[in-house]
């Protein structure tokens, strides 16, 4: 067990290290920092002094360290669009992005497991069949097109739901949620559904796929023949084993969620990272871009730790290995 954690821990190490290193690399070949902060007008002799005082004037290696040491701190410069600390600035767009990334995970578990356990037990029925036919529609629609028809069905003629922003919000410190009010509540319904939608077909047909190989094993048939009742053979043997990839693909796409939710964020225009992305990319913000790849690296290196950590806890094979 300790050293399945060092290995895990030494891999992603190196793994930050990397894409550190590729994100530190933006800040020296992408566009020139001291024109964005000081525009094309500024004297030879301003433009030197701001180099100096940004340590663009030490050498590559040394830098590197700088960065990688303020980096460790939680600090990664001064946006070029928004002048201000970029660590403080991704801390206030965290909450939103998290808020919705979590609910639209839950959506897409909560109903795209009991879906593809149904889809798996009884595969020739109607509503199986029906299942089927609206996983197919929920993979081949985009997101934005998703999001544009929620719009236009519940905003633009029901007139329910808001069909941007993200409400009123309850600010606890550092933290916010929108979760204690109606209207944060109401902002977060259309959001949700157009991110989760894809990933619900997708668990669906993974979860009917697996159900439907896992029923035809031979422990399944000796089951059977021990007179071992329906109900305890599909959610205590069969689904237990069904969830092996599950979780590998549930640990992915919660990370993909969070990281490609700028679709999503920027149809709606959610206060969250994904919008910040855009606006960055958009305006060139390098310190920003860069500090959201070091983020994302970060969450993908600890969900995965914690996805391998559940294989010890659902299939026993794996901890006897």
């Amino acid at each position: 067990m300790l050293r399945f954690l060092s290995t895990r821990l030494w891999n992603g190490a190196l793994v930050m290290l990397g894409v550190s290193f590729i994100s530190f690399l933006l800040f020296n070949f992408i566009g020139d920092p001291v024109n964005n902060l000081l525009g094309e007008t500024a004297t030879g002799a301003q433009k030197d002094a701001m180099r100096a005082a940004l340590g663009l004037d030490q050498p590559l290696l040394f830098r590197f360290y700088s960065y990688i040491s303020l980096a460790l701190q939680g600090e990664f410069g001064i946006s070029y669009r928004n002048l201000e600390p970029v660590g403080r600035l991704l801390m206030s767009r965290v909450p939103a992005t998290l808020e919705l990334s979590l609910c639209a995970a839950v959506l897409a578990l909560g109903v795209g497991i009991p879906m593809g356990v149904y889809a798996g037990i009884k595969r020739n029925s109607w509503l199986a069949q029906s299942m089927q036919v609206v996983s197919l529609i929920g993979v081949s629609i985009p997101s934005f097109l998703t999001g544009i028809i929620l719009i236009l069905i519940f905003s633009v003629e029901l007139n329910w739901l808001p069909a941007y922003g993200r409400g009123e919000v309850v600010k606890f410190s550092n933290w916010s949620t929108g979760l204690l009010t109606i209207t944060g509540l109401k902002s977060l319904v259309m959001p949700s559904i157009t991110l989760a939608l894809f990933q619900l077909t997708l668990f669906m047909r993974l979860v009917r796929s697996e159900m439907m190989e896992v029923l035809r094993t031979d422990y399944i048939k000796f089951a059977r023949a021990r007179g071992i009742r329906d109900r305890s053979i599909y959610f205590h043997h069969a689904l237990k084993n069904t969830l092996i990839p599950v979780i590998t693909v549930a640990g992915l796409q919660l990370g993909a969620l969070i990281a490609f939710s700028i679709i999503t964020e920027t149809v709606f225009q959610w206060p969250g990272l994904g919008l910040l992305i855009i606006q960055a990319i958009t305006f060139a913000d390098i310190p920003v871009i860069a500090a959201y790849l070091i983020l994302i690296a970060l969450l993908f290196v600890t969900i995965n730790a914690v996805v391998d950590m559940l294989y010890f806890w659902v299939d026993p094979r794996v901890r006897l290995g």
